[in-house]
């Protein structure tokens, strides 16, 4: 009986050893490599100001720098284009509150936008900001507009003087001059308004509207268009010092 459980007990000791000697040894997955991090794509530039201190807010090439109805404009051939069966307001990115504002413009018969300055980015600009109104003054469909719905005018508020548009089909130049609570337009090199904002609306606005955008003190700038083409090229701005 002895010898039995002797011979059994060693049988049982020679599996064991069999057993362990043909288990293959455990090893540890190889750590995957580490990805090399692929670098960010570098920063556009920012754009430069020329020589009078102006920086250029169109770069010819897309919509860079705009938000709002991107959908309603495009670029052909280093232009903005305002679409006839787009516009809708197209604003800066950038808030501005002070500045010099200038662009060139070219209308199509019977066209209509307008340029809104210290503008929220939304809401109706002519009176949730101010809007420098754009527009074919020879359109006979305009003819019996009010003084204060010409091209130039602070709509509703304060009216231009007519007269300084070139032909329908020409480029023109436009310079908006935004200081504190003054307003100063520029056709073609001549003046056309120059309005102090608190004698303009006191005791009430030209229209008879409430105009609370004329209390801002900064805002967008950008082009409200009304379903009518129009192109705009050479867009740039000078940002001054608020007077002290």
């Amino acid at each position: 009986m002895l010898r039995r459980e002797m011979l059994f007990a060693v049988l049982t000791l020679a599996l064991c050893i069999g057993s362990f000697a043909g288990e293959a040894p455990k090893t540890e997955a190889p750590a995957p490599p580490a990805k090399a991090e692929t670098p960010a794509p570098a920063a556009a530039p920012a754009p430069q100001p020329d020589a009078e201190g102006f920086v250029p807010l169109f770069n010819g090439k897309d919509l860079t720098g705009w938000i709002g109805s991107t959908g309603g404009y495009k670029v052909e051939d280093g232009v903005m284009v305002c679409l006839k069966e787009g516009g809708g307001n197209l604003y800066t990115e950038k808030e501005y509150a002070d500045f010099i504002f200038r662009f060139e413009f070219k209308l199509a018969p019977g066209a209509n936008n307008g340029v809104g300055i210290r503008c929220p980015p939304k809401g109706d600009g002519a009176y949730a900001g101010m809007e420098i109104q754009i527009l074919d003054d020879t359109a006979d469909q305009y003819k019996n507009l009010k003084p204060y719905q010409f091209h130039g005018s602070v709509y509703g508020v304060a009216p231009a003087e007519r007269g300084h548009q070139k032909p329908v089909g020409e480029w023109n130049s436009e310079e908006i001059i935004a200081k504190g609570r003054h307003i100063t337009v520029k056709l073609n090199g001549a003046t056309i308004v120059d309005a102090d904002l608190d004698k303009a609306s006191t005791p009430k606005t030209m229209d008879g509207r409430e105009h609370p955008g004329l209390k801002n003190e900064k805002g967008h700038i950008g082009f409200l268009g009304h379903g009518s083409r129009i192109e705009f090229r050479n867009i740039r701005i000078k940002e001054l010092k608020a007077e002290k």
